[in-house]
């Protein structure tokens, strides 16, 4: 066996490589590709390889361990190929591998960085254990827009609680050393504005003006920089109809002059080959100039690098020095996850029970209780019969969510399961799919439990919709079950806010689950029969009608703000204006009284004490949240902006004081 290639520095190495063998660093190949094999990582012309494929997904009968398959293509790389340059392999592990966290809209609910680096440290252990040592997350995009199906792969609207949750998933993907094992390096996304797509349609322009740019949009890239990110990736849509693959102000005067960010960028799928369709590249060896002039280092499966880099080098439209940048980059990150020293799959990859544990907490902490009328959540001990309804109670499918490509479905507790195993014996459940069925056995039941939502193909990359209702039948179903009388306790399963107005007004319990994941279903137990006290906060507006779109909470006050006694103000005539649900907005099943509040000037900027009291009979956690408003500035300000949360534990008649430190940049 060769062993991997020796040199004294990365610069070493580059000297040492023809200019094909440059080119193939900045290919990024796929799995699916006829084209891609042993033959072309032996002639050193792919750097990089996206595992694109779900064939290993679902039963883990039928799936393939990629680990055999990504050692044996390193073998050749390492073996056979003159340098003996490892090839970095990646995957989209997104909310998890095979064991799933809440979609990340979901782990936003939690409000809890910690628990949200627990979840992409378990995420990374299993998925390098099958050789995986990049991924295409966290989704840092701030989304205001709910028809937009992306909208459930990131966290949320605010550029604050993103830029902390971007952080903490981060750091637990790479850990304080990405050359550990079971570490892998992450990749911020999608830069810059993603979300802002016109119409909520995916891949869609959207305007950003360049105060919201820096108010809004980059904070969250920011703060991944600085928590040393290793990857970036250029997003889809256009900046002022310069598209970000080919965008230099973004991804080399900001990103890399202004900000010092020394990682990759990589474009995203097909993308630079897409910048004919946006009409800025007559075919793609200008797409190729245009990307690696920009500050692109890696084409993303579409080959333009691969097949014009050369030309275009020698022909000077491409400098030698700006190619060696970006291949120097390349190998510096795979260096920086370990492959020269270690190149294959090394760790088991299996989940202790802390793991297992970390997955739990989290899941618990996304489930946000929206609505709890007269207390009927949680179940009480009384109960005989319980209705389950509805056609998601038993569906793991629907549990893990989009981008749900590796997920072991036999190991998902979806809701049947979760409460079948946690409710008392004495407790009959009465279960069915068939709306009709479910009203008939509704009559008999001391409370109805519908399960409602989206299926995971309904949100998602290129999943927008134009009506943010539920899906067609499940309000009927809802319906039926109220009018036989018995209590109604709502749990849905969705990859996004919708509408639910009918259910504000007539469901005794709503609680929002997302798409919650492998343990999903015990979660969900635990809070409708009290195990567990919801904590959960919304990190999205909800609005009323799709007509209310966009809506979020920290927007600019306007010259003539809202005022409900004031025709002539910013509102609609034929709704209220204020959202269903607010940002920040979740109940439990204790309460806390706020108190004491200080505010008071520290070393240039400001602290703010208040005292936090549990006045309830259960144990509960409060998410404290602190907002500020600039009532008056240069540039208009929002009417306020999340600054600083903390999440507080406190027992029955316990309280504690919470203090945030405050900056004058903040």
């Amino acid at each position: 066996m060769r062993p991997v290639p020796e040199f004294t520095s990365i610069d070493d190495l580059l000297s040492r490589m023809t200019l094909a063998e440059k080119i193939g660093q900045l290919h990024q190949g796929f799995s699916d590709d006829g084209k891609f094999g042993p033959d072309s990582i032996r002639a050193g012309a792919a750097g990089s390889v996206i595992y694109s494929n779900s064939a290993y997904a679902g039963n883990v009968a039928q799936r393939r361990v990629p680990a055999e398959e990504i050692n044996a293509l390193q073998r050749v790389a390492v073996e056979e190929s003159r340098l003996g340059i490892p090839v970095l392999f990646a995957r989209d592990v997104i909310h998890g591998y095979r064991t799933t966290m809440p979609i990340p809209l979901g782990q936003a609910s939690s409000w809890s960085p910690e628990d949200i680096e627990a979840g992409a440290a378990v995420a990374a252990k299993e998925a390098t254990a099958d050789g995986l040592r990049w991924t295409f997350a966290p989704m840092s995009d701030i989304a205001r827009d709910p028809r937009w199906g992306r909208i459930a792969e990131g966290f949320g609207e605010d550029p604050y609680l993103c830029a902390r949750l971007t952080e903490a998933a981060i750091h637990g993907f790479q850990g304080d050393d990405p050359r550990a094992p079971d570490k892998m390096a992450a990749c911020a996304k999608h830069f810059v504005g993603y979300g802002t797509a016109e119409g909520g349609r995916d891949y869609n322009s959207g305007e950003i003006t360049p105060t919201t740019l820096r108010n809004v949009y980059l904070p969250p890239f920011r703060a991944a920089v600085k928590a040393k990110v290793a990857t970036l990736m250029a997003c889809f849509n256009d900046h002022g109809g310069v598209p970000a693959t080919a965008n230099r102000r973004l991804m080399t005067e900001i990103l890399r002059e202004e900000w010092g960010f020394e990682g990759i960028v990589v474009s995203d799928w097909n993308a630079v080959a897409e910048l004919i369709e946006h009409g800025v590249a007559e075919d793609r060896r200008q797409a190729a100039q245009l990307a690696l002039e920009a500050g692109v280092d890696i084409d993303m499966v579409s080959n333009a690098f691969l097949d014009y880099l050369e030309e275009l080098i020698e022909s000077g439209d491409i400098s030698m020095e700006r190619l060696n940048d970006a291949v120097r980059r390349v190998l510096k990150l795979k260096e920086s996850v370990g492959l020269f020293a270690n190149p294959y799959a090394q760790s088991e990859g299996n989940l202790t029970t802390a793991d297992r544990q970390a997955v739990l907490d989290l899941t618990r902490k996304s489930l946000v209780l929206l609505k709890n009328e007269n207390g009927i959540l949680p179940l009480k001990s009384e109960l005989k019969r319980v209705g389950l309804f509805g056609s998601s109670i038993d569906a793991p499918q629907v549990m893990g969510g989009t981008w749900n490509l590796d997920g072991r479905i036999e190991d998902v507790v979806t809701v049947k399961g979760g409460l079948t195993e946690l409710v008392s014996k004495q407790v009959q459940i009465v279960a069915s799919s068939l709306a009709d069925e479910a009203i008939y056995l509704a009559r008999g039941c001391d409370v109805a439990i519908a399960v409602v939502g989206e299926h995971p193909g309904r949100s998602g990359e290129a999943n927008s919709v134009v009506d943010l209702a539920l899906p067609p039948g499940q309000l009927e179903l809802l319906q039926g079950l109220k009018a036989m009388g018995v209590p109604l306790v709502v749990v849905v399963l969705t990859g996004r806010p919708l509408c639910i107005p009918w259910l504000a007004e007539n469901a005794g319990a709503i609680l929002w689950a997302w798409h919650p994941g492998t343990l999903g279903g015990t979660a969900i137990a635990e809070v409708l029969l009290g195990i567990v006290n919801p904590s959960g906060k919304l990190p999205v507006t909800f609005p009323r009608s799709t007509g209310q779109v966009p809506i979020y909470y920290n927007h600019l006050r306007t010259g003539r703000p809202l005022d409900p006694y004031d025709h002539k103000g910013s509102r609609y005539v034929d709704s209220p204006d204020s959202p269903l649900y607010p940002f920040g907005f979740g109940l439990g099943y204790t309460s806390f009284e706020y108190s004491a509040l200080e505010v008071a000037d520290e070393d240039g900027g400001a602290r703010v004490t208040c005292l936090i009291e549990n006045t309830g009979s259960r144990e509960g956690e409060e998410v404290v949240q602190l907002y500020i408003r600039d009532r008056v500035a240069s540039l208009a300000r929002p009417v306020r902006e999340l600054k600083a949360f903390a999440r507080v534990h406190l027992a029955p008649g316990e309280a504690k004081p919470v203090t945030f430190k405050l900056d004058r940049d903040c």
